[in-house]
């Protein structure tokens, strides 16, 4: 393979260009935002040296590239349920599993299987949820969901995901970075590393959580792994300042701020025609994108610009920070060009402990983001961004049709197969992808690897995932590891 051929940037660009990433920003700058903010006094935000005109010059690793061929998306929102949500109580009705109800398992569904904590024998559990069927292409679809039934004939629902790992830490890194350990590039990162990001003012990668606690596995989720760190994830808070120290520090002044900035300018550009070093262009590209930030960040957070209606429909509360909050934060970070959105939603492990079972904790959970998952869809729709913004809904794996024999109602972890919801970005609406057989335990037609599921992804926001690669000890790396195929009847 010619890996010249292959990479979106060569490898003189990889290594001059590393810009600014949030490791960036307070690690190797060596000084706060703050102190960085008004580097705009140089030339009204744009640095003058040349070696800030090298980070930032036209068709560099962050600017906006194309792919291999032509996309349909340009941009993605990644919904990301962590835990892993029942697909059996909301996306997957088994007739048959209802009449097995309180039975054991037959041997044959779990021979030579492993489970994170039931045994063999433990006996099938029929959902207490109700099914119905929405829209003029009669999904099914749980009653836990009214709202996305409500946009049934827009998402594509794949009831046959199929992953490898059964812990939490390791199956989130799989579904982010197609591999179960540390140190892989993320989606986010391939995806901004492959086609850049048109937006100046903002990070082409941008994380939020809401939930009671962050997800298990950590930044490595979003980490830009062996890739450049500039295409990491940048996490955001909500606040009117989404990244610590964003704001200037009291008693600092415009015109000693401009004189300290333009003096370490000089600085690092005498030392960068020294010694060459990447490291020294990331510094001063950190300059400005800090100074852009100053504004553009707390302008993204402010909603006092959307209208009641907007608020209402994603059921957002301005004073709370929310899932909702993040689902109409993430409309407004790909309004200013951000590339890859991902939002992580936390306490979907039904186990069946008090708290965290299939009873009220599922009606919550679902309660919490069913109306601002689908207020986003219908908004991007009705704003013309939909159509070529891909919204990806699901977990890390999906649960037992067996249940789990705790206090209340509860299932364990299962990888055979599980569902989650697309929408978007040549997307075709109105389809559900793939069966499963009479206990929805294995997948029986159009069984979606998560290499599968990635390598659409890709597809769809133009990128050849066989192409897409770094060369890394050696080997040349991609997200799909050596797996891999687009899902053709995803496309619309």
């Amino acid at each position: 393979m010619n890996r010249n051929n292959c990479r979106p940037a060569s490898v003189d660009e990889q290594l001059l260009v590393r810009e600014q990433t949030r490791r960036h920003f307070f690690g190797n700058a060596g000084l706060s935002i703050g102190s960085l903010g008004l580097a705009g006094l140089l030339s009204d935000g744009q640095l003058t040296n040349s070696a800030s005109a090298a980070v930032t010059r036209p068709g560099g690793p962050g600017s906006p590239r194309t792919g291999q061929f032509p996309a349909t998306a340009k941009r993605v929102i990644y919904l990301f349920m962590a835990g892993g949500p029942s697909q059996l109580e909301l996306f997957d009705y088994k007739p048959k599993l209802q009449q097995m109800d309180g039975q054991v398992i037959p041997a044959s569904y779990v021979e030579n299987k492993r489970f994170a904590f039931i045994k063999k024998d433990a006996k099938l559990l029929g959902t207490r949820r109700q099914f119905l069927q929405w829209g003029d292409s009669g999904q099914q679809i749980s009653s836990l969901l009214p709202h996305l039934g409500s946009i049934a004939d827009d998402v594509a629902i794949v009831r046959t995901v199929k992953t490898e790992v059964f812990n939490h830490g390791p199956a989130k890194l799989f579904m982010n970075t197609g591999f179960n350990r540390f140190g892989r590039p993320s989606m986010g990162a391939w995806v901004t590393y492959g086609l850049g990001s048109p937006s100046r003012n903002l990070p082409g990668f941008v994380v939020m959580h809401s939930g009671p606690r962050g997800p298990r596995g950590g930044t490595p989720l979003w980490g830009s792994g062996f890739l450049p760190s500039r295409y990491q994830g940048v996490p955001f808070l909500n606040g009117a300042d989404p990244i610590l120290n964003l704001s200037s520090p009291d008693g600092i002044d415009r015109r000693g701020q401009g004189q300290f900035v333009r003096a370490v300018n000089r600085l690092n550009a005498l030392r960068l025609k020294q010694v060459g070093d990447p490291e020294i262009s990331t510094r001063i590209g950190t300059y400005e994108m800090a100074y852009r930030m100053q504004s553009s960040a707390p302008d993204l957070m402010d909603l006092s610009g959307e209208s009641r209606h907007t608020l209402e429909s994603y059921g957002v509360d301005p004073a709370k920070s929310s899932f909702a909050r993040n689902c109409l934060l993430a409309r407004r970070l790909v309004e200013r060009g951000t590339r890859f959105v991902q939002l992580y939603h936390t306490d979907w492990d039904h186990h069946g402990n008090p708290g965290t079972n299939l009873g009220k904790p599922l009606d919550q959970r679902c309660a919490e983001i069913d109306q601002a998952a689908t207020a986003l869809v219908k908004d991007l729709k009705q704003r013309g961004l939909l159509a070529d913004t891909l919204v990806v809904w699901g977990g890390e794996f999906g649960r037992t049709p067996q249940g789990e024999p705790r206090d209340t109602l509860g299932r364990d972890h299962h990888i055979e197969s599980y569902s989650m919801w697309m929408a978007g970005g040549g997307v075709k609406g109105g389809t559900t992808i793939g069966e499963t057989d009479d206990l929805g335990y294995y997948a029986v037609k159009d069984k979606v690897h998560v290499h599968d599921l990635q390598a659409t992804v890709l597809h769809l926001l133009g990128l050849d995932h066989l192409k897409l690669t770094y060369r890394f000890q050696g080997r040349d790396f991609r997200l799909t590891d050596v797996g891999g195929e687009v899902v053709q009847k995803l496309l619309a």
